[in-house]
């Protein structure tokens, strides 16, 4: 009887599980297709780098207004809705033979994602319960990582037997699929009584200010959300040297740096199994800081490395580390950002996130152009010590001095 009733109550946490790992290994395969077919039409490796400057510019366009949607509808049917939009745009894509065409139903694809987020997360906080979130948590970033290993290995297989158009075809395939399971879950209520109202600048300058309050309200809780931002934001820009430090600075070949990317899925795996097993044990609090700090520690044992072996220990630990930084985020975030305000807050830090990660990235680049990219990746990982030794402390604090959960 007690194994029953657990199956039922992990019933639509593992339906949620099966369409997030659906899409995400689609997206794997749709970015490594992508790539190709640009660079096939183009020859220019700019060409394609112009497809990573989109998602950041999307997420710019649409967070400035997607959280007051978010928070004003009902999530699960908008989710169903993005899913339907991308799977359409998808199908569309490959049948395109202009570059600019391509760039702009591309931004389309990556701005229906950045909406997404936003929802996804609220629905997921309302759909799962608190003493479920460690593992469930755990459990989506084991998801994660079979999609970032999963799914390269489905791209090769469909390139072998087709085209990078199959693939395309394939991740349209995806979304329609995780679509159709979200129709499964639950129609969840809106909660805090929020009306659907018709978007407008008196509403955006409203729903701003809303988040503005509840920042200044909740300074602690909100000054780590930003902290950890800011980790993710600088991983990101030293992940844009990632190749050229692999292959200029460690002398890597094509082949070996397909290796050293393997370890880094390998060990969010098997951060994300141990997760699983042990999760629940370990605060939230140890799951952030830790993770932070070895997330860190990783980056600056990869930095210093001067051959695979150095190389591929900082990047397993940094991506084991990753899988409990994660976690530890996504159970912070549901427990202590109200469902009410969850899609505005959200959208809000991701329009400052995505400038950061442009400007770090940018400052970044320039600092490995004009000093050495050796440098240029010392320097950011030691910048990333300092952001995560400031996280812990926060951390620290937030644990002595937080006792209610905010209220908006």
């Amino acid at each position: 009887m007690e194994m029953k009733k657990r199956t039922r109550s992990w019933k639509y946490p593992f339906l949620l599980l099966s369409g997030v790992g659906l899409s995400n290994i689609g997206d794997w395969i749709y970015l490594i297709a992508l790539n190709l077919i640009v660079l096939e039409m183009t020859g220019s490796p700019l060409a394609v780098a112009v497809l990573y400057l989109l998602k950041p510019v999307a997420t710019l366009m649409t967070n400035v207004w997607a959280g007051s949607i978010v928070d004003r509808v009902n999530q699960r049917n908008l989710m169903i809705g993005l899913d339907v939009f991308r799977a359409l745009l998808l199908v569309v894509l490959p049948g395109l033979s202009s570059l600019l065409a391509m760039y702009a139903l591309v931004l389309f694809v990556n701005m229906a994602s950045s909406v997404f987020h936003p929802a996804s997360m609220t629905y997921v906080t309302k759909l799962i319960r608190r003493d479920q979130r460690k593992r469930f948590n755990a459990l989506r970033s084991l998801i994660d990582s079979g999609g970032f290993l999963i799914g390269p290995a489905i791209a090769g297989v469909l390139f072998l037997i087709g085209t990078p158009e199959l693939a395309i075809y394939f991740n349209a395939w995806t979304f329609l699929v995780s679509g159709v399971i979200s129709l499964w879950l639950p129609r969840l209520g809106k909660k805090g009584g929020e009306e659907n109202s018709i978007l407008s600048v008196a509403l955006l300058k409203e729903d701003w200010a809303v988040v503005r309050t509840f920042t200044n309200h909740h300074l602690l809780v909100m000054t780590i959300y930003f902290l950890f931002g800011l980790m993710m934001v600088m991983a990101a820009a030293l992940d844009s040297l990632e190749a050229a430090f692999s292959k200029d600075v460690l002398g890597l070949t094509d082949t070996t740096y397909g290796f050293l990317v393997s370890i880094a899925g390998a060990g969010i795996a098997v951060g994300a199994l141990v997760l699983t097993w042990f999760g629940n044990h370990l605060s939230t609090k140890t799951l952030l800081t830790g993770g932070g700090l070895f997330v860190a520690s990783g980056y600056l044992i990869y930095a210093f490395s001067v051959d695979f072996s150095g190389a591929a220990v900082g990047f397993f630990l940094l991506s084991f580390a990753l899988a409990f930084a994660n976690t530890g985020f996504h159970t912070f975030y549901q427990e202590w950002i109200p469902v009410q305000v969850m899609g505005r807050v959200t959208s809000i830090f991701g329009v400052v996130e995505s400038v950061l990660v442009i400007l770090a990235t940018t400052v970044i680049g320039a600092a490995a152009e004009w000093v050495s990219v050796k440098a240029a990746v010392v320097g950011g990982a030691g910048i990333l010590l300092l952001v995560t030794l400031s996280l812990g402390y926060a951390n620290r604090h937030w644990k002595e001095r937080q006792v209610d959960r905010p209220a908006v």
